[in-house]
């Protein structure tokens, strides 16, 4: 008796939940997928993760923090010179810590890019000081 209760909980799937399921399934992939296209759309396609994009990506944050760069819409913000000095060092540390490892374009692009954000740095600390 034990051994016929056993077989009564057998779960029967049918055909049509299979096919049901399987099509919610898909609807699902292909929202998710129409969804990243739409991201990918608005942003662009990310670059290759490099050693530029490194030093890019740092360059364009400093400028954001001198002023720079400022966000569509958004009121003018005042320089955050803490933000910037810190993206400069980082840059710095990666000038040192790469020492001997960079191609020559490699090198000479981050030096140019720390030389380039030091004076704008100075340029706009000055301009900082002056207002007060």
């Amino acid at each position: 008796m034990a051994e016929e209760k056993k077989e009564e909980k057998k779960i029967i799937v049918d055909e049509d939940w299979k096919h049901q399921a399987e099509k919610e399934k898909e609807s699902l992939a292909a929202k998710e997928e129409a969804e990243k296209a739409k991201q990918e759309k608005r942003r662009g396609p990310m670059p290759k993760g490099d050693f530029a994009g490194l030093v890019s990506m740092l360059f364009t944050q400093t400028l954001f923090s001198l002023g720079f760069i400022q966000v569509k819409e958004e009121e003018k913000r005042e320089p955050d010179l803490a933000l910037a000095k810190y993206n400069i060092d980082m840059l710095e540390m990666l000038e040192e810590k790469t020492k001997g490892n960079l191609s020559d374009d490699e090198q000479k692009a981050l030096v140019q890019t720390l030389n380039e954000l030091r004076m704008a740095y100075v340029k706009v600390a000055n301009a900082v000081e002056n207002k007060k």
